[in-house]
């Protein structure tokens, strides 16, 4: 990835604060600006991680979505105000993070992630964050990032609890982790079973600081970790989790070399998924 050669004085006032820490200087700055990621989802995660990309200045922020904003979204939903209500996320999402920062470019796919279009749209980008809210959506954006060899950042929340992992090709994979989705109706939804309004902000910050850190090479991010949260006892911890051998995409023997059938995977309705 070629890097941006100067850092203009109006941005080395703006991220002055990046810029003496010996973790990014300059060159990682350059680096946050030059970065494409795309955000999966103008929700509860993709409304503090694209926030907090845009303020430090990553330079391109991609965000599918083709939902509208609704009343019951302000609740949490940080991108959007209630000026929004009824208008698509992309046009709030591109509204507000213009707001934070006038020199981040943000490309809006409005248009629901399915195995037609997937490939194209994470194939534009450095780094993947997936903040979807159903399993079709998971598994295809786990399967596309693995096929496609870029770096997921992978976040869920649920009442009070929430977890967040980073997935590399080549050391595991979501499959890894959950081989396959629960029936039909065996985990509510945020919509059925409700989820605290801060929590997103927890997990979604999470989300944004493991993505600065694999821009920048810096620390260690959450590879081979699932980090658990649970909100209620405020307690926090991590489990290890190792490439599955066995695992149908990224295991020895992989069975899954192209996109497939999230719905029917999933056996949930297609007029219901993905959204």
């Amino acid at each position: 990835m070629t890097q941006t050669s100067v850092l203009t004085p109006d941005q080395v006032k703006r991220y002055s604060r990046h810029i003496i820490m010996p973790q990014v200087g300059s060159k990682g700055q350059r680096s946050l600006m030059d970065a494409k990621v795309l955000m999966v989802g103008a929700g509860g995660l993709g409304s503090p991680v694209s926030v907090y990309l845009s303020l430090a200045g990553v330079g391109t922020i991609g965000i599918v979505d083709y939902d509208t904003v609704d009343v019951s979204n302000l609740q949490r939903q940080i991108l959007h105000h209630e000026r929004d209500i009824g208008t698509p996320k992309i046009v709030s999402a591109q509204r507000t993070i213009g707001e934070y920062n006038s020199n981040v470019k943000v490309v809006g796919h409005e248009a629901p992630l399915t195995s037609d279009n997937a490939m194209e749209i994470i194939g534009q980008y450095d780094i993947i964050i997936n903040g979807a809210d159903n399993f079709p959506a998971r598994y295809l954006v786990n399967d596309t990032a693995y096929l496609l060899n870029k770096p997921l950042v992978d976040g869920s929340i649920l009442l009070f609890d929430g977890q967040a992992s980073v997935f590399i090709p080549g050391k595991g994979c979501y499959r890894c982790l959950f081989p396959t989705p629960p029936p039909p109706g065996a985990v509510p939804s945020c919509a059925e079973a409700g989820v605290l309004g801060a929590l997103p902000g927890m997990v979604g910050s999470i989300q944004a600081v493991e993505t600065i850190k694999l821009i920048i090479g810096a620390g260690e991010p959450l590879v081979g970790r699932l980090l658990l949260i649970d909100a209620l006892s405020m307690e926090f911890r991590t489990v290890k989790i190792r490439r599955n051998p066995e695992c149908p995409l990224c295991g020895d023997n992989p069975s899954i070399t192209e996109l497939i059938d999230y719905e029917l995977f999933c056996g949930i309705d297609p007029a219901t998924a993905l959204g």
